[in-house]
């Protein structure tokens, strides 16, 4: 894992989120019931959040596992962006699900982001995001505010693209 271009790889399964990067934590109840959160796992792990959000996406392996390569790529406007990263974790339980993927040179961020969905007692199918970054790249730390809204922007929409029963985009 000596490629990632961040020092703190796992950081994403603390409760506190290493400090000198943007922080993201947001969940959204995307079902209910065994049926949605296996559908759900599965489509998880296949890239399907990414793919259903805008991204191009090339994974290494499926379903992702520790050690994946993803490789997406996004159109913003006229600009087009290769987002390369590394799944540092992944893992696939009875009522757990999710991975994590760590940055790699050539990435507009430096940092990890994790993907869990969990089927809670009460049958909810919880999609949760966790997240630290900090720019990776000249366009990106000269376009803080404007990096910061499309990541903003991205985490909706990985959100509602796990959704059941909801139109998905891309």
């Amino acid at each position: 894992m000596s490629e990632l271009t961040y020092a703190e790889v796992g950081a994403t399964a603390e409760k506190r989120l290493p400090s000198g990067y943007h922080h993201v934590r947001e969940s959204l109840v995307i079902g209910h019931g065994r049926g949605t959160f296996e559908r759900a796992a599965t489509e998880l792990l296949e890239g399907q959040a990414q793919r259903r959000a805008g991204a191009d996406v090339q994974l290494s392996d499926v379903p992702l596992r520790k050690g994946s390569r993803v490789v997406m790529r996004l159109r913003i406007g006229p600009l087009r962006f290769r987002i390369p990263c590394l799944v540092v974790w992944a893992e696939r339980t009875s009522t757990s699900c999710g991975f994590a993927y760590g940055t790699l040179p050539g990435h507009p961020e430096r940092g990890e982001e994790r993907f869990e969905v969990r089927l809670t007692e009460t049958g909810a199918v919880v999609f949760s995001i966790v997240a630290f970054s900090a720019p990776g790249r000249w366009f990106t730390r000269i376009g803080g505010p404007i990096a910061r809204r499309v990541q903003t922007r991205m985490t909706r929409r990985y959100l509602e693209a796990l959704r059941s029963g909801e139109p998905r985009l891309a």
